[in-house]
């Protein structure tokens, strides 16, 4: 757990540093000129950091007996007791629907922060970071399943990690421009979530720590990426290449290629 930490609060406050030193130009910076020296506890980044960060910690502590544990069981109780004919299969869907949502809006020609090579970079990346600290705290908490105990990989939840990640990027993508799709890509991402725990494949703080990796992961990358491009050549960027991929078993996805 303290390299998770560690990993997401360097990355996150790396960012957050580089924006108040101007190097990450925002919206708010072209509208009015920032404090020379702004108090630590009252920069946005910290929040946006130690929040998602508190949350992930507290879900990660409900794996012992404790309130929180407790606060879990009776969760699922009230959920089995209230729904318990719930099968969906929507959830394995709707974790990319932001994500083909921010694409669709580039082929209608709907510009976003970004164009879609340096986007779709930017999800590769924050995907591999997220899917990379899943599967090890899924390793090493070794969480037995709500429906299933011999399944030791509940803590945390994949599922709502993508759809927080894609929900996140979908915000930083077209949020400011038009906030409604940040609050229909979080309402999505939330409703995934929800999903997980009705299907009685997660416990609730599984939910809550894969929401808060989700987030943390895409905020990283969004938003340390353009640091990292500087240091590639103009000329690299033109030889890159987006393409479709289907892996067996209907999973769809892009992978970038460099053309010869």
């Amino acid at each position: 757990m303290r390299f998770l930490y560690c990993l997401l609060l360097a990355s996150s406050l790396r960012a957050g540093a580089a924006e108040a030193q101007g190097l990450l130009p925002t919206a708010a910076d072209t509208l009015q000129p920032q404090p020379a020296s702004v108090p630590f506890l009252k920069r946005p980044g910290v929040w946006r950091t130690a929040i998602p960060l508190s949350l992930i910690g507290l879900s990660y502590a409900g794996r012992n007996e404790n309130f929180i544990d407790e606060l879990k069981e009776e969760v699922r109780e009230e959920s089995r007791e209230n729904y318990p004919r719930f099968r969906t299969h929507v959830d394995d869907y709707s974790r990319h629907a932001p994500l083909v949502a921010a694409y669709a809006l580039q082929v209608v020609g709907l510009k976003g922060e970004r164009g879609v090579i340096p986007f779709t970079i930017t999800y590769g990346l924050s995907h591999a970071l997220s899917t990379g600290i899943v599967s090890h705290l899924k390793k090493w908490t070794r969480e037995p399943r709500p429906d299933v105990a011999t399944d030791f990989s509940s803590f945390p939840s994949a599922h709502t990690t993508e759809a927080f990640l894609t929900a996140t990027l979908l915000h930083e993508q077209y949020g400011r421009q038009y906030p409604w799709l940040s609050v229909a890509g979080y309402s999505v991402a939330t409703a995934t979530g929800a999903m997980r725990v009705l299907n009685d494949r997660h416990w609730v703080t599984d939910v809550v720590a894969g929401a808060g990796i989700g987030f943390l992961s895409a905020e990283a990358v969004w938003r340390l990426y353009p640091l990292v491009a500087r240091w590639v050549p103009g000329k690299v960027g033109k030889l890159l290449v987006v393409m479709p991929t289907y892996a067996p078993g209907g999973a769809i996805g892009m992978v970038l290629a460099v053309r010869q």
